[in-house]
């Protein structure tokens, strides 16, 4: 998950509004930033999303919109990258420059709440299922309308979406990217925790993954993903582990095995710090 400037393909690179549907696992295979604001529909697949500092499970009907120049991957199960696979992704992708209906239309009076929508898309916005389920037919539709179409749907959406009451705001910091110092490390350091959080994973083995001394890397992660090492590893395996009680009929030890965790105590105690509530509370709520 290298964190990487990403910048548009020769076609688009003069568009300021990007409209595709994308029916492959992972559609980044990057952790990375770009300068336009993007609004990303997951109506097939599963896994988990990374926004600015926050990790969390995605499923059908995620709808969450990225501001500019705010680091983030949606990353699928594993199981959606074997050869045999025949599990379907599909995703509705919306881009735009902040001017792409003109220039400061959004300073306007009239245009308020929209406004307020993007500055708070820096953190990266959540948006509640009901808001999925109202725009589902919108937003699907995107891609099939024609270009001058596509902008004033664009704008609808985001009206609607400005008066959304069910949001959650992702990251806990302005993570907003300018340049891509240390990329090539912590994206090494990212992917293998993603593919590894299963396992045994020390401070000293990722350090050497970073070919760092600990101290150095404790600091580096902190830096990149202002959370510490150790807290970064528990939300993803404990991300993953509300994603298997929920889709999963397995028993709460079964799960805490399975993402990586040697104690059911110390599972319980993980869990209900980062979710609020225990493995077996949730999986009853849910």
């Amino acid at each position: 998950m290298k964190l990487i400037l990403k910048k548009p393909g020769t076609e688009d690179a003069f568009k300021k509004l990007n409209i595709s549907k994308r029916e492959a696992p992972c559609f980044d295979v990057a952790w990375h930033y770009h300068p336009k604001f993007e609004l990303i529909y997951i109506t097939k697949s599963n896994g988990l999303r990374f926004v600015g500092d926050n990790v969390s499970p995605f499923y059908p009907g995620d709808l969450v919109l990225v501001g500019s120049y705010l680091p983030h991957l949606w990353r699928n199960d594993s199981s959606y990258y074997e050869d045999d696979s025949v599990k379907e992704v599909e995703t509705i992708i919306t881009k735009f420059d902040l001017d792409f209906l003109g220039n400061d239309i959004f300073n306007l009076p009239d245009f308020v709440d929209i406004k307020k929508l993007l500055d708070k898309s820096k953190f990266g916005v959540f948006f509640g299922e009901n808001v999925s389920k109202d725009l589902h037919t919108k937003l699907v539709n995107l891609p099939k309308l024609s270009y001058v179409e596509q902008h004033i749907e664009v704008l609808s959406i985001l009206q609607k979406l400005s008066q959304a009451e069910e949001t959650t705001i992702l990251s806990s910091s302005d993570m907003s990217q300018s340049t891509t110092e240390s990329s090539e490390r912590i994206d090494t350091v990212l992917r293998y925790i993603s593919d590894n959080y299963a396992t045994n994973i020390d401070l000293n083995d990722i350090s050497d993954i970073a070919c760092m001394t600990t101290n150095s890397f404790c600091r580096f992660f902190k830096k990149a993903t202002n959370k510490s090492f150790t807290q970064f590893l528990n939300e993803v395996r404990i991300r993953n582990a509300s994603r298997l009680l929920v889709q999963d009929d397995i028993s709460v030890s079964t799960v805490c095995y399975a993402v990586g965790y040697n104690s059911i105590t110390n599972f319980n105690k993980q869990f209900k710090q980062i979710m609020g509530v225990t493995p077996k509370v949730f999986r009853e709520e849910i």
